[in-house]
């Protein structure tokens, strides 16, 4: 089931996510929930979603990149899901790139990222998981558990002069510091 997008405005995007229940990971509910995430970030053609864009304050996070309209040179990630997610920086290196969120409809900004994390979670079936991420995968990963802490790039960019409407962006194909 394809789930309402909270936007901007609404508390649930500004409100730090609650830890979940390791025990309720495998219920039918809750993998109900990962499934209608799924479904949600796919026809919004998002490449991640966060509980709290769905209007539930829990530390969840569903990711994916294959094949993109929207970032067609980006590097695969694999479906994976994040639950409780811990994430630590391993390159403090930034790389300013443009982002978007599906709760920040038709905008984009320049917003920097760390290069590379560690990420230690509870994945679908509540294993944990430990793996680093880099680059573009990175990113996303950080966007996503921003969410989870009731934060959104905007809160993340230098400067906002780089704030566009996405049909103005993909018009005069603006560029980082241009």
């Amino acid at each position: 089931m394809i789930l309402k997008v909270a936007r901007l405005g609404h508390p649930v995007i500004r409100t730090p996510a609650l830890a979940v229940d390791p025990a309720q990971i495998n219920t039918h509910d809750f993998q109900r929930l990962l499934d209608d995430m799924v479904e949600t970030m796919r026809e919004y053609v998002g490449v991640g979603l966060a509980a709290p864009q769905v209007h539930l304050s829990l530390q969840v996070a569903v990711l994916e990149v294959e094949r993109h309209p929207r970032y067609p040179d980006a590097p695969s990630v694999p479906l994976t899901f994040l639950i409780n997610p811990e994430v630590t920086i391993t390159d403090r290196a930034a790389i300013d790139e443009w982002e978007g969120c599906l709760s920040v409809p038709e905008m984009r900004g320049v917003t920097p990222r760390y290069r590379a994390l560690r990420v230690k979670a509870l994945g679908r079936d509540g294993a944990p998981l430990d793996f680093v991420a880099r680059d573009f995968h990175a990113r996303v990963i950080q966007h996503e558990t921003d969410h989870l802490r009731g934060e959104v790039y905007l809160d993340r960019m230098r400067d906002l002069r780089t704030l566009a409407y996405l049909a103005e962006w993909q018009r005069f194909a603006l560029k980082p510091g241009g």
